[in-house]
Parts: structure tokens; C-alpha cells; sequence
């Protein structure tokens, strides 16, 4: 079925120098703890309000893991695919369409694609 397939993967850098690692193919297993704890021991997460790492990406359909601290904003934005949205562990204010919602933990959102929003 997916034999033509091309996998994707993303390229060891000096800031997350572990490896290559599946990015795009039939099957991509996403370890979130894993993940959240390498973002949380980074420089990044540590000099910054915040430390993302791309865990999945295809066409139309990226899969971002975002680790905020408290009192972080993220800017107004409007993406060109439709986007889902869940706190795995805390508390966020999103705000689309002069419409504000607070979502915890487990919580999440769909949002159409064009819509401008801000977390």
C-alpha cells in the first residue's frame, strides 16, 4: 500500500545531536515523555519561555510538541492546515475568532485552517 512511500527524516544538529530519526513514514511511533524530557533538558527550554521539537511532518499535517512556561505567549498566527490543540499537562488560555477558551490537562481543540489565533 505504501510501498512508493518516501520516508523523511530529520537530521542530527548540534542542538539535538542524537541522531537521525523518522520524521515521515507508514508508521512513526511518537515517544512523548521521551520527547518532553529531552526539551525540557535543553539549553533552549532553559534560556527561553519555551522549546518545541517537530515530531511528526508530512503534507498538510505537522506534529509539534510545544513545552511553554508559565506566563508564556505565543504570537498571533494563522496556519494553512487545520490544527489540533492538547494540554498535556497544565492550564492555556487559546484565543480565536474574539473568542477565548481555557483548556487543562487532557483537554483539546480543532481549529478550521486561516482561523487567527494565539495561546
Amino acid at each position: 500500500m505504501y510501498k512508493n512511500m518516501e520516508e523523511k527524516f530529520n537530521e542530527a544538529t548540534h542542538l539535538r545531536s542524537e541522531g537521525d530519526r523518522a520524521m515521515d513514514a507508514p508508521l512513526v511511533t511518537i515517544d512523548l515523555p521521551l520527547f518532553i524530557k529531552q526539551i525540557k533538558q535543553e539549553s533552549t527550554w532553559k534560556d527561553k519561555d519555551r522549546n518545541a521539537i517537530t515530531v511528526f511532518k508530512t503534507n498538510g499535517m505537522p506534529l509539534v510538541l510545544i513545552a511553554l512556561h508559565a506566563g508564556a505567549e505565543m504570537k498571533t498566527y494563522s496556519a494553512d492546515y487545520i490544527i489540533s490543540l492538547q494540554v498535556i499537562d497544565g492550564r492555556m488560555k487559546f484565543s480565536a475568532d474574539n473568542r477565548s477558551v481555557e483548556l487543562s490537562t487532557g483537554q483539546m481543540l480543532a481549529l478550521h485552517k486561516g482561523i487567527t489565533h494565539r495561546v
